[in-house]
């Protein structure tokens, strides 16, 4: 890790498509450098494989799906509840390790719309426990003000047209 850099806060929100999509470029930017990189999920199960997962693991990226998946169709909210939890202390150790280059915490903003974190302890967290060379992306619709506030780069995607409002079911190396 190349303690002189500044590692820097990228949050990454809207209601289009590319969140996660763009955290996984940067991802590949990253490793294309050798830096070691760690994503951490907080939707996607490890019950299912996608394409993106299975790219970084031939890449050596730690990857971590920590979700029940589709949490919305879940109408168990104390699971969900003690799921999220279970993440963010996966998250907050990892954070904390200083052993990354480069850290997405990918749909942390679900997690906090949800209620299952709150923005004050996510911010609390990156300003006490973010090694200062580590770089780290959170994505998610609806990113709270608190994050955006602390962020060094915020990026809002919005949605033009989606195919799957037309119908169009979920296509295998776009969506997943």
């Amino acid at each position: 890790m190349n303690k002189n850099r500044r590692g820097l806060v990228v949050v990454l929100t809207g209601d289009g498509k590319g969140k996660s999509t763009s955290a996984f470029g940067m991802v590949m930017r990253a490793v294309g450098w050798e830096q070691r990189v760690c994503v951490l999920q907080f939707i996607k199960s490890a019950k299912r494989r996608t394409g993106e997962q299975m790219a970084a693991l031939r890449l050596n990226v730690e990857w971590h799906a920590l979700g029940d998946g589709f949490t919305w169709k879940n109408p168990d909210p104390v699971a969900n509840l003690a799921t999220a939890r279970r993440a963010w202390a996966v998250c907050r150790e990892k954070l904390a390790s200083g052993a990354y280059d480069m850290i997405v915490w990918d749909e942390i903003h679900h997690a906090i719309t949800q209620g299952w974190l709150t923005a004050a302890e996510v911010a609390e967290a990156i300003r006490l426990e973010k090694p200062p060379a580590t770089h780290l992306i959170l994505t998610g619709r609806n990113a709270p003000p608190e994050l955006i506030a602390i962020a060094d780069t915020a990026s809002e995607i919005v949605s033009i047209k989606h195919a799957f409002a037309a119908g169009i079911p979920a296509a295998k190396g776009i969506e997943f």
